[in-house]
């Protein structure tokens, strides 16, 4: 953070994941002190924001409006006033009725350095992604992008509005769902045929994706049963069906994730590369805690230093980096993972784990522990704070043992209600711990009628099944490759 006046950009997050970000886009979110963000923004944008920045939602919430244009950029002048560097995080482009010039005119005003980033437009994105082109040669020569949301006019719509139906090219309607039967009402009475073809799109970030074509007669009886928000294309352009043809499992399937960044990442790229949906429903934010770590003890005594996840291996070397503490003074020390994950995130420090279960749960390790360790050994549970009973129950009579929270796992309260429009849009819900569970169900009343949850183990199972009586899958393998694999299996029953 500067001592002066920080700044202001106005980024265009695309209409989907950080697939459709700019590479600008990204490079500011990676070095954003603060970022301010909207409903439907792909919540993966998120993970790119360093751990220390802060996430303001702005969005709705339940029906309530957003927040006033005025609070916003009270908002925006405060954080850059303190020297941060703000992102403004909107949906589409920021000049495309995203009132990105409006934001931009009253920085300036307010004397906040200020630049605008675009971004990939819904309005040439969303039909795309649904195979239909603005443009095609012999069809559509020229696009037209219209709001149907115009104060001042009797019905919304524009005040020169029957003189699109005199147009050649493609018309385009953002903002426009409820307006449908106005607007088909208004071209044909204006003079253009019934039989033009039409089509409404929800797609990219929308809770409940859908395309539905017809002509500019029936569209608005086709696409009644349509959520918004939604793309309403008007044109020749719109009977046509330029899809893609690789065939990919997951195509059309949404996932709604929970879990730490780390985890959601790793998770969304496999889902995503097999042509899943996916967005973050519960956040879990890792805050590292200052234990009183007993390093000399450790030392001499050559303690079993047990880790439960990747989190507790990366605060542990953390808080040693942060003490200088020389890596070699270990040498007598044991090591011991729960899983393949644990292992390879504690291999990428140079360590390679003496012991790691075949079943990746607790209940397994403490097991392997009793039957490998000598009775009355050292042993150190280096995890979070809200960690399973399991484990040390099973160690504490055999051992001298010490259960070290390195770390506490806390709810993000604007992801989840940034994502509450969404839930009812997901076909998988997945759950990557009990901690987990729990957070969900203080963000969320319930999980929505139809979805089916997928769990990363046995004792994340049980915590749900005590909250929720509907399908509950478990996966072989406490990872991410092993959620995969329950969700693609299941798709093939």
């Amino acid at each position: 953070m500067s001592d002066g006046m920080g700044c202001v950009y106005l980024v265009g997050a695309g209409c989907g994941g950080i697939e459709l970000l700019t590479l600008r886009g990204l490079e500011l979110l990676r070095r954003c002190d603060a970022v301010v963000y909207d409903d439907l923004i792909d919540m993966g944008l998120l993970e790119a924001v360093p751990a220390g920045a802060e996430r303001i939602y702005m969005g709705k919430r339940s029906g309530r409006h957003s927040a006033a244009q005025a609070e916003i950029c009270a908002v925006l002048f405060e954080k850059a006033q303190a020297g941060k560097t703000v992102v403004r995080l909107k949906g589409g482009d920021p000049f495309v009725f995203g009132r990105g010039g409006e934001e931009l005119l009253a920085l300036r005003a307010a004397g906040v350095p200020c630049e605008a980033v675009p971004g990939v437009s819904s309005a040439v994105a969303i039909p795309e992604l649904a195979g239909i082109p603005v443009t095609h040669r012999g069809l559509s020569r020229s696009f037209h992008v219209v709001t149907a949301h115009t104060a001042n006019t009797p019905d919304g719509l524009p005040e020169d509005f029957d003189r699109l139906a005199g147009l050649s090219g493609t018309l385009v309607f953002l903002m426009g769902l409820e307006r449908l039967a106005q607007i088909s009402a208004r071209l044909t009475a204006a003079g253009m045929a019934t039989e033009t073809p039409a089509a409404v799109v929800s797609g990219g970030n929308a809770p409940r994706p859908a395309v539905v074509r017809g002509t500019l007669g029936d569209i608005a009886e086709r696409a009644a049963g349509v959520a918004g928000p939604a793309v309403i294309v008007v044109g020749e352009t719109a009977a046509l069906e330029l899809v893609s043809t690789v065939s990919r499992p997951l195509a059309g399937v949404t996932v709604a994730l929970t879990g730490t960044d780390a985890f959601t990442a790793k998770l969304r790229t496999a889902l995503e590369a097999l042509g899943g949906r996916t967005f973050t429903a519960q956040r879990s934010v890792v805050r590292e805690l200052t234990p009183a770590l007993d390093l000399e003890r450790i030392c001499e005594c050559g303690a079993w230093l047990v880790f439960t996840s990747g989190n507790g291996v990366e605060a542990f070397f953390r808080r040693l980096r942060a003490l200088e503490f020389d890596l070699r003074r270990l040498w007598r020390c044991r090591f011991a993972v729960i899983g393949r994950a644990t292992a390879a995130k504690l291999e990428s420090y140079g360590v390679y784990p003496e012991l790691c279960p075949e079943e990746f749960t607790s209940e397994a390790l403490g097991r392997l522990l009793r039957e490998r360790v000598s009775k009355g050994a050292a042993i150190y549970l280096l995890r979070s704070r809200d960690g399973s009973a399991v484990l040390r129950e099973l160690l504490a009579d055999a051992f001298d043992l010490r259960d070290v929270a390195l770390y506490a796992a806390e709810a993000d309260e604007g992801i989840a209600r940034a994502a509450e429009a969404r839930l009812a849009g997901a076909d998988f819900l997945v759950f990557a711990s009990a901690g987990g569970v729990e957070m969900f169900f203080q963000a969320h009343r319930c999980v929505p009628e139809g979805t089916v949850c997928v769990c990363i183990g046995r004792v994340t199972a049980e915590a749900l099944g005590r909250r929720y009586r509907g399908r509950i899958l478990t996966a072989s393998e406490a990872s991410a490759e092993g959620i995969v694999e329950v969700i693609v299996g299941c798709l093939k029953e």
